[in-house]
């Protein structure tokens, strides 16, 4: 895809560069030409294509990446715990990870005068939300709305493609053949395919018009978790009844498991499940988009 009119090709950090949404960003800007450095924890840059720059850092660290900003014209803060599993230390490592590490990335990128920030938040995010992870999210927006660089928010709903932590999150959840799940499964969420969402973020690097500018980004379907969970199954040529469980008992039978570190869920997701993941007002038209021209998760699991 072409660049914006009037731009050149850029170096850009991805903070988080070999994670999920990473390591297809990364690919996707460095198709367009662009020269992309991906900064994560770890040296494993077997989701890179040949070309991108892998370096090493913690950005709850600052002096481990403030380095890997030197020379860069834009960076991409895309540093971020999965909201659906509890985190490894508890919730406070929402504030410790969004919060500290936009803190730490906004800093080394106003050290080295780079001329924006793209940062990755998440749909709902809010410093008075009900959940550690929204909470988290919305003070680190506050962080990268103050600072003294140009900036663009990305606030998507949940995000699918091979080996999304979404779908990890709906089969750890459930069993095929018959599943409870909290509510019967009727929080909803607006699933948007990675390739989409990826193109949309990489416009919005190149192209200045989107500066100053927070992007409620969702899918072309708003889906219950039921009905992501049957999709999911009958990929796999499986069927699933749902037993619905009061959010009540879901919600002790979560905060029972807040102090048990190998359960994956506690009272964060149980909370997290009291309210919907979708948007009414879908900007990805401002990316010349539609609800129509984006991927279902239907289609991707090929699945009717």
């Amino acid at each position: 895809m072409p660049l914006a009119p009037n731009y050149q090709y850029m170096n850009i950090l991805v903070t988080g560069g070999t994670g999920f949404v990473g390591s297809h960003l990364s690919t996707e800007l460095h198709e367009r030409g662009h020269d992309v450095t991906a900064l994560a924890r770890s040296a494993d840059d077997s989701g890179l294509p040949d070309g991108v720059t892998l370096v090493t850092g913690d950005a709850t660290d600052y002096d481990s990446i403030v380095d890997a900003f030197e020379g860069q014209d834009v960076v991409v803060n895309l540093v971020a715990l999965a909201p659906m599993f509890k985190p490894k230390g508890g919730d406070r490592m929402h504030e410790v990870v969004h919060l500290g590490g936009t803190e730490n990335v906004v800093n080394a990128a106003e050290a080295h005068d780079l001329d924006a920030i793209v940062q990755m938040s998440a749909l709902g995010a809010d410093p008075d939300g009900a959940t550690a992870y929204i909470r988290a999210k919305g003070r680190a927006e506050t962080v990268v709305r103050e600072s003294d660089l140009p900036w663009t928010i990305f606030r998507p709903s949940v995000v699918f493609g091979e080996d999304a932590g979404f779908l990890e999150f709906t089969k750890a959840l459930s069993t095929p053949f018959l599943t409870a799940l909290p509510g019967g499964g009727k929080t909803r969420f607006q699933p948007i395919w990675i390739e989409d969402l990826v193109a949309m973020m990489a416009e919005a690097v190149e192209d200045d018009a989107h500066r100053g500018q927070t992007y409620d980004i969702a899918g072309p379907q708003a889906l219950t978790l039921a009905d992501v969970t049957r999709l999911v199954y009958r990929a796999e040529g499986k069927s699933v009844s749902i037993l619905p469980v009061p959010m009540s008992l879901a919600g002790i039978g979560l905060a029972l498991a807040d102090p048990v570190p190998f359960v994956p869920f506690g009272s964060d997701q149980y909370r997290s499940l009291q309210f919907d993941n979708t948007t009414e007002d879908n900007d990805v038209t401002a990316f010349g988009r539609s609800a129509e021209d984006l991927r279902t998760l239907s289609d991707f699991l090929a699945v009717s």
